[in-house]
């Protein structure tokens, strides 16, 4: 996971968040009750103890990838980024040429994406946030998808 992980500035603040949550609060949770199941007695049929060896390495390994994400984050300042095109931290509006339907997105790095977000957090590495990327308002990308191909026209670009 040496590659650049882009994030907004709350993006980054929501993995630093639970980074310190897991490490003050959960840590100390799994440490207590290892220590409850090595009470019990011989660990070599101690159920307990299995489970909060298993809770502790998946634990550590949340927390791993947490900090290896924060080290390789490129935080996208809202003041560099330009609202003249579609670009990752920026809101899109778009209308569906096909349905006459309109959308809104705001494009993010792929560890923010949210698709169920209101508006919609979607991933400039997906495809729809990959064909919108660097249109103009007025400018309609088509966009290869399984289905098919879909036909969307910027309608506005604004900041968050």
């Amino acid at each position: 996971m040496s590659d650049e992980v882009l994030l907004t500035q709350e993006g980054y603040d929501k993995l630093e968040a639970e980074r310190d949550e897991l490490v003050s609060v959960k840590r100390k949770e799994v440490s207590e009750r290892l220590k409850e199941a090595i009470s019990y007695g011989d660990l070599s049929e101690n159920a307990e103890y299995d489970a909060a060896k298993n809770e502790q390495a998946e634990l550590e390994e949340r927390i791993h990838k947490l900090e290896t994400m924060m080290r390789n984050a490129k935080i996208i300042n809202e003041n560099d980024v330009k609202g003249d095109k579609v670009n990752v931290g920026l809101k899109v509006s778009v209308k569906d040429e096909d349905t006459e339907e309109t959308m809104e997105f705001v494009i993010v790095g792929s560890t923010e994406a949210d698709p169920f977000a209101e508006p919609a957090k979607i991933s400039n590495d997906s495809a729809v946030g990959a064909g919108l990327l660097g249109k103009k308002k007025g400018e309609t990308a088509e966009i290869p998808v399984p289905d098919g191909i879909l036909h969307y026209t910027v309608e506005e670009i604004s900041k968050l």
